[in-house]
């Protein structure tokens, strides 16, 4: 597998793990003692340090560094070492003379100038590849690490406010429970209590289950065992606005991981087909040699090969042929590359623009506003001042209120990362501060 081909943007969560993180979610209690917030920095950059798959891009990159070296360096030379015996007769069949027959010689290739160039500027460009990808995923981990720990949060406060709300309806059900029903409207206000308080829950659980999702996805991106306590310090989450479109694409253009790669994907191929068409001058090997007998007489030879291979077959140009088709097939990607990367950096930078004129129309105090209003129906609901359509109508507003607020300031994160991480422009579009 090669380099460009291992380089990954994707961190995914294991069916396995979610599923066993949603049975001790229902099994579990609580930690004794909770372990401190930690702040989202704070956590990020442990993950960098702990992250194992980060470590084996750092280490694919040593290894392809190696790899410059071998392809600068000359063929080593080839020592031919060969003894016998020789025995020398006569016309007549008699032996004249016996003894000891050995050769030693040195070989020595020498490519055609510019062919270990040619090999190491390829080299090089593998080099690139791996830097560019080590950075990639450096910066997707850690906006992985920030949306995780944001949704964690959100979810968790989510959970929180549909729990509250489930133990109103709870409370207000006993009430009615308690009380003998008489009439139809009574106990068809008792049934919409609890059906409400039904559908509460539910919606409890599966905010609860997605804070176990991002805790369990975290801690695996920390190496730790799924089930570790953790607790993100709470903080606010500033929004700022994006450079020009045109600023934007011109920072893609130099910074856009795989229409780089492509880029430099077709530098690497050019460098191919040079080589393909260097290596049809052949090589030349060089031996010296020396060789002694001493059968009849002492006899010592000293001289000089050359060898050359002769292209006699086809096998040179069509080397040169399939290089100049990966060449042009480079071309087409990068043009490709181009296309996707404009579209990208125009879809992100509108919804990053959309979500943060959305988060900008919601008021700082709007959840609160509806969570007192909330709290203020329950209390006139029970003194018989406002009826159960209202009541009801205020508890489903305030959950949907935290619902759409905290949904919309996650989708204005993961935009403003993915912007940022798609032009490799750091204008601060997410700030998350204590």
């Amino acid at each position: 597998m090669t380099t460009r081909s291992r380089i990954a943007c994707r961190l995914t969560l294991p069916a396995a793990y979610l599923f066993l993180a949603t049975a001790r979610l229902t099994s579990a209690a609580e930690p004794a003692n909770p372990p401190p917030p930690v702040p989202v920095q704070t956590l990020a950059e442990a993950v960098l340090a702990t992250n194992p798959e980060f470590k084996f891009y750092q280490e694919e990159l040593a290894a392809v560094k190696a790899g410059v070296r071998i392809a600068g360096s000359a063929n080593d030379p080839e020592l031919s070492v060969a003894a016998g015996r020789k025995r020398a007769r006569d016309a007549a069949g008699t032996v004249t003379g016996e003894g000891t027959v050995w050769a030693i010689s040195l070989s020595q290739t020498f490519e055609w100038p510019g062919r270990l160039a040619l090999r190491k500027a390829i080299a090089n460009r593998e080099v690139a590849l791996a830097e560019l990808g080590l950075a990639r995923f450096q910066a997707a981990l850690s906006a992985r690490v920030r949306t995780l720990a944001y949704g964690l949060l959100a979810a968790q406060e989510q959970a929180a406010a549909a729990a509250e709300v489930a133990e109103r309806f709870r409370a207000l059900k006993e009430t009615f429970l308690a009380r003998d029903p008489a009439g139809l409207t009574p106990l068809l206000d008792t049934r919409v209590i609890e059906a409400q308080e039904l559908a509460l829950q539910r919606r409890a659980t599966e905010a609860a289950l997605a804070a176990q999702a991002a805790l369990v996805e975290l801690n695996q991106l920390r190496g730790l065992a799924v089930e570790v306590p953790l607790q993100v310090a709470k903080a606010r989450i500033l929004f700022h606005a994006a450079p020009s479109l045109e600023a934007l694409l011109a920072a893609a253009r130099d910074n856009h991981f795989e229409f780089q790669s492509k880029k430099i994907e077709l530098e690497q191929q050019g460098f191919v087909v040079q080589l393909a068409r260097n290596e049809r001058r052949p090589a030349l090997t060089v031996s010296p040699f020396v060789s002694r007998e001493a059968a009849d007489g002492r006899e010592t030879t000293v001289g000089l090969g050359l060898s050359v291979p002769l292209p006699l077959a086809a096998r040179n140009r069509a080397g040169v042929d399939a290089a100049e088709a990966r060449r042009r097939q480079a071309e087409a990607a990068v043009l490709v590359a181009q296309r996707e990367m404009e579209r990208e950096v125009i879809v992100a930078a509108q919804t990053f623009s959309a979500k943060l004129d959305e988060t900008a129309r919601w008021a700082p105090e709007a959840a609160e506003k509806f969570r007192e209003a909330a709290e203020l129906a329950d209390r006139h609901y029970r003194l018989n001042a406002v009826p159960l359509a209202t009541y009801v109508g205020l508890q489903t507003a305030y959950l949907d209120a935290v619902d759409a607020l905290l949904d919309t300031k996650r989708e204005a994160l993961e935009a403003g990362l993915r912007l940022q991480l798609l032009t490799g422009l750091n204008f601060n579009a997410v700030a998350i501060a204590p």
